[in-house]
């Protein structure tokens, strides 16, 4: 993350994480407190003299955890930034460092909400929701929403159909969150969507491609006749395995499939976006699926046998947010759209960046060139 802010100098940074504390955040929370502190006080980070912190941290209130995290840090030499307050619906000038954490159901400055139990009613306790923040850079406003969208549950279940059960449920949240950030409560302004969306690869069009030649064996539990396997083999050299399927396995013979050239003959899979074309935009996606990456230290480049690797870390953006970034005027990569750390350990999703430059008169004619980054 350092190096990334040493390389790019974002004069205003955004960083948003989910599942903070972990998969073990009852006996992990107690780490946040050190890790945020050490981010405030960092060497890599002393040009920052203004930083707002919000972390759902209150995993005792199941009716409201969703474990997100959102960080804003602000330059010395950025002047005249504002957030907006919800509830008393002006922009307050922002000095300071704060940081809030346990309820931030009081905290007029953002807005924030967990997906109804009734969304994903196969997982007891999700903690997927969103929070969301506005900002005013020199007259520009603008949204930033922290989201977390659902899992596949099942391999099985994600493979039965195109698009599978879990992308409709995906979309629904997504959808529901668009309507929220443009809904007739306040000022419509351009906004940046970014997290772990969740969203995957078409399962059944990327098995039937990548076990086109092979034939399918069926393995039932005796108990249920449920099925509880998927085994593709070649159908001549020895029926060598090429896929193994199960609720939480997919291990395929060839990872390089999803590394080689960033991953980009598997692009024409990730299409849960599509549904959202009007609404909202990305930037060519030219990094290798960010999940899911092995939590062995040593394996920073290898993906665990889990799942199909996909794209579920994303930023995207309202179409009038697109017209905010800079657009370069010659061969200077102004706009970099990319991941973090591709040979090093980060967990089992590799952390994406967008850095980019607000446009020169972009929200009002006064408006100044400023540079953002934004860390998913």
């Amino acid at each position: 993350l350092f190096q990334v802010v040493h390389a790019h100098k974002p004069h205003f940074m955004a960083l948003h994480c989910q599942e903070f504390g972990g998969k073990n955040y009852e006996a992990s929370m107690s780490h946040v407190d050190k890790f945020v502190k050490e981010l405030l006080s960092s060497d890599a980070m002393k040009d920052y003299n203004r930083a707002r912190v919000y972390l759902d941290e209150n995993y005792k209130s199941q009716e409201h955890f969703t474990a997100l995290g959102s960080f804003y840090f602000l330059h010395e030499s950025l002047k005249n930034i504002y957030q907006f307050d919800f509830k008393a619906k002006k922009y307050k000038k922002v000095t300071g460092k704060e940081i809030y954490s346990d309820t931030l159901e009081s905290t007029p400055m953002l807005e924030k909400e967990k997906f109804p139990q009734d969304y994903f009613p196969e997982c007891k306790w999700s903690r997927k929701g969103f929070i969301r923040t506005r900002w005013c850079i020199t007259d520009c406003a603008f949204d930033l929403v922290n989201i977390h969208l659902f899992h596949d549950a099942s391999n099985l279940i994600a493979w039965e159909t195109s698009p599978s059960v879990y992308s409709g449920i995906r979309h629904k949240a997504l959808g529901y969150v668009l309507d929220r950030i443009i809904d007739q409560r306040f000022e419509k302004v351009s906004y940046f969507v970014f997290g772990d969306f969740n969203f995957r690869l078409d399962a059944k069009a990327v098995v039937e491609t990548l076990c086109a030649k092979a034939t399918m064996q069926t393995i039932r539990a005796a108990d249920t006749n449920e099925v509880v396997k998927l085994i593709f083999r070649e159908s001549d050299n020895d029926r060598k395995v090429m896929l193994q399927l199960e609720k939480k396995l997919f291990d395929y013979f060839n990872q390089d499939v999803f590394r080689d050239n960033n991953g980009t003959a598997l692009l024409e899979f990730d299409r849960e976006l599509s549904v959202f074309k009007d609404k909202l935009y990305e930037l060519d996606i030219s990094f290798p699926p960010s999940y899911p990456y092995s939590e062995d230290s040593s394996q920073g480049k290898q993906y665990m046998n889990t799942r199909c690797p996909a794209w579920c870390d994303r930023i995207l953006m309202s179409h009038s947010a697109k017209e905010l970034i800079l657009k370069s005027e010659n061969d200077e990569k102004i706009v970099i759209y990319d991941h973090i750390g591709p040979n090093v350990c980060m967990g089992d999703h590799k952390p994406v960046f967008l850095s980019f430059r607000i446009a020169a008169g972009a929200g009002k004619p006064i408006a100044n060139v400023h540079k953002c980054c934004v860390v998913q």
